[in-house]
């Protein structure tokens, strides 16, 4: 079978499947798991399909506007957010003035935060509360707030961040795409991110394993804008896209 054969077949499996092993490929195209694992790595740096450990799944499969709330998402790969939380807070130096987003990665970060000269500003209400509690100066935007993820969003928070100019901000994500950018579910959340990340002279994307070739309804910046704090990188792709900075583990 030809290569391009092999691709179509390969295609064809995946838009009825969804999800496919290199075992079930080696059987349906009758090649060896060298050959069939060369071709997952080429179809997926086109774009056409994900490649993942011992297999692929489809792009659609990929795509979700769920949005979990704050207490689920405090549950979700610990560790690795304990260390994205701690690489981002050591970015933080003497006099910047940085902007902190809304979200559960973000939120454990100012665990990590020891600098008391830099002045804060946030639309996340838990973030606020403990940035406070720890003596920082800190700002929070005026708004809706959002329950699901305890976040301060509309039109009084977008005209709030117009008059700021931030050294550094961090931020959350609900998906990374290299084609769709960062992502997320819910589009006045987006606006504010977006917003608020165009004003950043250095902007950091934290992001769990769980985020990457995840695909949300509103794209909020594209990929080249913002460099991405991870636990560790498993789709190298990612670096011919943007910094890559990784957490000790």
């Amino acid at each position: 079978m030809l290569t391009e054969e092999r691709y179509a077949t390969i295609l064809r499996i995946l838009e009825e499947k969804k999800a496919v092993t290199v075992l079930d490929l080696t059987k349906a195209l009758d090649a060896s798991e060298s050959t069939v694992r060369r071709d997952l790595t080429a179809l997926h740096k086109s774009g056409r399909l994900y490649k993942v450990y011992g297999g692929a799944t489809s792009i659609d499969n990929n795509y979700s506007s769920a949005e979990e709330d704050m207490k689920t998402k405090r549950d979700l790969f610990p560790e690795e957010k304990i260390a994205i939380a701690r690489k981002a807070a050591s970015l933080i130096k003497r006099k910047d003035f940085v902007y902190i987003d809304a979200g559960s990665t973000t939120l454990r970060m100012i665990d990590f935060i020891t600098e008391t000269s830099a002045v804060y500003v946030t639309n996340g209400l838990p973030h606020a509360s403990r940035l406070s509690a720890k003596g920082f100066k800190v700002f929070i935007l005026g708004g809706e707030l959002k329950a699901v993820t305890e976040a301060v969003v509309g039109t009084e928070a977008l005209n709030n961040l117009r008059s700021y100019n931030f050294t550094k901000g961090f931020f959350g994500t609900n998906g990374i795409s290299t084609k769709s950018g960062f992502s997320t579910p819910d589009s006045s959340e987006g606006i504010i991110k977006g917003a608020a990340l165009s004003r950043c002279t250095h902007a950091f994307v934290l992001a769990d394993r769980s985020k990457f070739n995840k695909i949300s309804p509103i794209t909020f910046a594209n990929i080249s804008s913002a460099s991405i704090i991870t636990g560790r990188l498993e789709d190298k792709k990612y670096r011919d896209y943007t910094t890559i900075i990784e957490g000790d583990l």
